[in-house]
């Protein structure tokens, strides 16, 4: 039996006639990551990224579960919003993940990951890789994508639609601003609880990741 299960909102979910247009990239890492959704069975995988009507089409085909939480999204729901001791503002981590994300223990065979760490509030990003730690099963896999310097701070937010086992669409989303860029050894660090991890350099300034439970 295939599901189709998200955690906001109800019915179902069509594209957008009005949708700002595509553009089309390949990778490297959506690749290796389509081999394991091809070669096993009855996988249950989480999209962090807004929903998308044609990953959901593509994934439940292959007789997969998929999940979906838009993540930076909710995390910029006025009600995580805090101030620090400085005044600066922070976000409420505890609260957060309280209601977001909130899955059993080893629930996950595979994470699309995007770059949602890339613009997310500095105090969730590493909570974000501990959860997401302890919801993936042992030799799960996580996709994620991580802006090079060459990027820069408006590089635009893209909602990511898989298109082939190594090409995506991206659209343009909202106009989130990039948070910070990770360098290998960040990345390398970020992924600690992890037990492999394999970069592939990307030609448009993203970094792309594969990373093993």
């Amino acid at each position: 039996m295939v599901f189709n299960l998200f955690r906001r909102g109800s019915g179902p979910v069509t594209e957008n006639p009005k949708a700002s247009p595509r553009a089309s990239r390949r990778s490297s890492g959506l690749a290796e990551f389509s081999k394991l959704m091809v070669s096993q069975q009855g996988m249950t995988i989480l999209d962090l990224g807004p929903t998308s009507p044609q990953n959901i089409r593509l994934i439940t085909g292959l007789e997969h579960r998929i999940y979906n939480e838009d993540v930076l999204l909710s995390s910029l729901e006025p009600q995580w919003a805090r101030k620090g001791e400085d005044g600066a503002p922070t976000v409420d981590v505890a609260g957060f993940f309280a209601e977001n994300l909130n899955y059993p223990p080893r629930h996950f065979d595979a994470v699309l990951c995007w770059d949602v760490p890339d613009y997310l509030h500095e105090p969730l990003v590493k909570p974000l890789v501990e959860r997401m730690a302890s919801i993936i099963k042992p030799g799960g896999t996580l996709l994620a994508f991580f802006h090079t310097r060459d990027a820069g701070s408006e590089a635009p937010y893209y909602r990511y639609h898989i298109a082939g086992n190594d090409s995506l669409e991206l659209q343009r989303g909202p106009q989130f601003r990039l948070q910070r860029v990770f360098n290998n050894r960040h990345i390398e660090n970020l992924f600690t609880e992890f037990s492999n991890i394999k970069f592939f350099l990307a030609r448009d300034n993203v970094r792309e990741v594969l990373v093993v439970r």
